[in-house]
């Protein structure tokens, strides 16, 4: 299998449009050899993981100029169905990683591929069992693969005497938000959300007392507040036990300077926008969550939406398809649960001033 187009990729031009034009007009795998000086190397392991599996990267129309290639990027080798694997990592601009190089995850990996919308499907049956053209297929990520040449190394005691039980192990944290030094760390399962920040990203900024609130395992789980934030380890069972959720691990700071409601609408949008619309809970549920959360910003409200708008994230959670109703839920759910004071405040605000509009 021939993987030399992936050999080379642009880590330090940020116009990825350019690249991927300039790339669509090669004739042949030495000319794009040739021009290697625009590239740098992908890594090694990389390289052997294409030899040795099958990337999958899906592509959109704005890409078609890469079917110029003789060995196109979404065909690496269609005779596995190992793990679909993340290079997003590789690029240096974030837009166009997400815009250009959009990764397919494991509910859209079999039917993306064979030609169908990448939109998620009812399982069972999953892909472990039917998926990628029907076969067994084994979805994995960049940090599994990562770490499991050091697990067959040392040994599994090893990398298990990491953490608390049934949380064992490393994990890659990306903390960013109000933070003095936002990273990504790997650190051993179960630190402290305190210990974590301070050890490696200088304290939140303002200090520790200045911190309004955490959003532990990226933007789908819900928030936390300070107090909570004070003595919370970051593992799967202690999160839980606190109504959040370690998820990706990518912790979000918050400081009082946040407006904390109007974080959580943008949250909203995300998911109403990201929404693919198959699932009525979801395409529907997304907008009216996305609708009250940009009223309740301004206290435009009543105070009985509060509990509709609760009921609305329960009517989405647990009746889509995929986890993307979930995600959108989860944010407001852990709003209501620990800043409802904060709405009702901005709520009663709206009232009384415009009853004193309408008295004057």
């Amino acid at each position: 299998m021939a993987c030399t187009p992936l050999t080379y990729l642009n880590q330090t031009d940020c116009d990825i449009t350019r690249l991927l034009e300039n790339i669509g007009q090669l004739s042949s795998l030495e000319e794009l050899d040739l021009q290697k000086s625009n590239f740098e190397r992908i890594p090694e392991s990389i390289i052997q993981l294409c030899k040795l599996g099958r990337l999958y990267l899906r592509y959109c129309e704005r890409l078609q100029s890469l079917q110029k290639l003789p060995c196109k990027l979404h065909e690496l080798d269609a005779h596995h169905c190992t793990a679909l694997e993340s290079l997003s990592g590789l690029f240096s601009s974030y837009e166009a990683r997400t815009q250009y190089f959009d990764l397919s995850y494991n509910y859209k990996l079999d039917r993306n591929d064979v030609g169908k919308q990448g939109k998620p499907r009812l399982k069972p049956p999953f892909p472990a069992n039917a998926g990628l053209y029907g076969c067994p297929t084994t979805v994995t990520n960049v940090e599994t693969v990562a770490v499991s040449p050091t697990i067959l190394r040392r040994g599994p005691d090893w990398f298990a005497g990491f953490g608390r039980k049934n949380n064992s192990g490393t994990k890659l944290f990306c903390v960013s938000g109000h933070v003095n030094k936002p990273c990504t760390v790997e650190e051993e399962m179960s630190i402290p959300l305190k210990e974590l920040i301070d050890r490696h990203c200088g304290g939140v900024r303002g200090g520790w007392d200045n911190l309004l609130a955490v959003i532990p395992g990226g933007s789908s789980v819900p928030l936390l507040p300070k107090h909570i934030c004070d003595d919370v380890v970051m593992d799967y069972d202690a999160l839980k036990a606190v109504q959040s959720g370690l998820g990706t691990a990518a912790v979000i700071v918050m400081d009082k300077s946040t407006d904390v409601v109007d974080a959580i609408a943008r949250l909203s949008y995300f998911y109403k926008h990201e929404s693919c619309g198959q699932c009525t809970p979801c395409r529907e549920g997304t907008g009216w969550l996305w609708m009250i959360m940009e009223r309740l910003k301004v206290g435009n409200a009543k105070l009985e939406e509060i509990d509709m708008l609760q009921e609305v994230t329960k009517q989405i959670e647990g009746h889509t398809i995929c986890a993307l109703g979930d995600a959108a839920a989860w944010p407001v759910q852990g709003l209501i649960r620990h800043f409802r004071p904060e709405l009702e405040r901005r709520i009663k605000e709206h009232a009384e001033r415009e009853l004193l509009e309408a008295t004057a």
